[in-house]
């Protein structure tokens, strides 16, 4: 029983960091419904074998669905009466899609006062931009992040859709769900959370603006956590793996150069910038004439802050992931487990990722329908069953 158990969520079907923030929220213990499009059945993947869709589809785990046509006046109101049971309602289109289809903030907080409407874009609610396409790498362009990450005198690297869609979309809009789900239970009014990945990837700059406004912030690839500083960056080892290196505090560096076998560098050299290319040429020679397992056997379990690169295949399989279980397997797909953990309420998968309006039935007799308007509800196409 999660510390969410007890809370609703309806979610709108949606990619990226709207399922994200769903999956952390169903992780966690609340019921999540998620409001699909008839016909968005699962396909198939392949995976070595073949591997149902719904099945490989992580995000989406721990949800129930209901297939709703929300071009009909009839799922529109099936959907608000979704929202007159819900504690809080996550969407993801673009600003204006949820009141052209009569589901914006005033019709839902009309029927639920203590909804918590969480909105989920890429460039905000309003602004310039607000109604343009856009993606991740686009949106962390323009907060500044996208700046910063790469190494000097090349391109800027896109860090997959971390900064974006996840750690600026995602968490941000379930983090601002929970904070209004707070806020309603003090004091009984709910309220819009407006979370676009633009000010979310800002805000995971924070301490780099803060560093840029003290100058201390220099060109791409020059500073200490981008690869500038050789104690903080990755080497490739005889067997074309990589370790990644990031002894910042002296007693740490210290104790790496001591087991990679260069304790005849001078330490005290550390945040000398004159000292770091031939530091760098030193650290890559040395990694250079051992494997990637050689290295974590002599650093492994040491303060000296090496570790090995391992791949999405290989991490499942580190000890240290083992007896922490930080990857589970459910339906043969290997998977991160829910986190943070907790000691009292702790976080769960709850059901496998459902097919496509897998639960409309459930749902709603939940809402109270009974089964003649369950049955004329799918005859006319307004819902979908599995």
């Amino acid at each position: 029983m999660g510390p969410l158990t007890g809370f609703t969520v309806v979610e709108m079907a949606g990619v990226g960091p709207g399922p994200f923030a769903g999956m952390m929220l169903a992780d966690l213990g609340a019921d999540v419904i998620r409001v699909d499009r008839p016909g968005r059945g699962a396909s198939v993947v392949p995976s070595g074998g073949a591997v149902a869709r719904n099945a490989a589809d992580v995000t989406s785990r721990g949800r129930r669905s209901v297939g709703v046509d929300l071009k009909s006046p009839d799922g529109v109101e099936l959907v608000l009466k979704l929202v007159e049971r819900a504690d809080a309602l996550i969407e993801g289109y673009r600003p204006g899609v949820m009141e052209r289809l009569g589901l914006g903030p005033d019709e839902c907080l009309a029927r639920n006062g203590r909804l918590v409407y969480g909105r989920m874009t890429g460039w905000g609610q309003e602004g310039p931009l607000a109604g343009s396409a856009g993606h991740d790498i686009n949106y962390i362009s323009l907060s500044g992040a996208l700046s910063a990450i790469g190494r000097a005198g090349q391109a800027p690297v896109p860090p997959l859709n971390l900064v974006g869609d996840y750690g600026g979309g995602a968490m941000l809009l379930a983090y601002g769900v929970l904070a209004g789900l707070l806020s309603a239970g003090r004091d009984g009014v709910g309220q819009v959370v407006d979370a676009a990945m633009v000010d979310g990837s800002a805000l995971l700059m924070a301490p780099f603006y803060g560093a840029h406004a003290m100058g201390q912030w220099a060109e791409r690839g020059t500073n200490l956590l981008d690869t500038g500083a050789p104690f903080y960056d990755v080497y490739a080892t005889s067997d074309g793996g990589h370790v990644s290196v990031g002894p910042i505090e002296p007693q740490f560096f210290g104790l790496l150069i001591e087991l990679l076998g260069v304790a005849d560098l001078d330490p005290r050299g550390q945040y000398d910038p004159a000292t770091w290319p031939a530091l760098r040429e030193r650290l890559a020679k040395a990694f250079a004439e051992n494997t990637r397992d050689h290295w974590e056997e002599v650093f492994g379990g040491t303060d000296a802050c090496v570790a090995p690169v391992l791949s999405l295949a290989e991490a499942p399989a580190h000890p240290h992931n083992v007896a922490r279980a930080t990857f589970v397997s459910r339906d043969g797909v290997v998977q991160p487990a829910p986190a943070p953990r907790f000691s009292r309420t702790p976080a769960e998968i709850r059901s496998s990722p459902p097919a496509v309006g897998e639960h409309t039935r459930e749902v709603l007799a939940w809402l109270g329908l009974d089964e003649a308007e369950t049955l004329r509800l799918a005859e006319a196409g307004i819902t979908q069953r599995d």
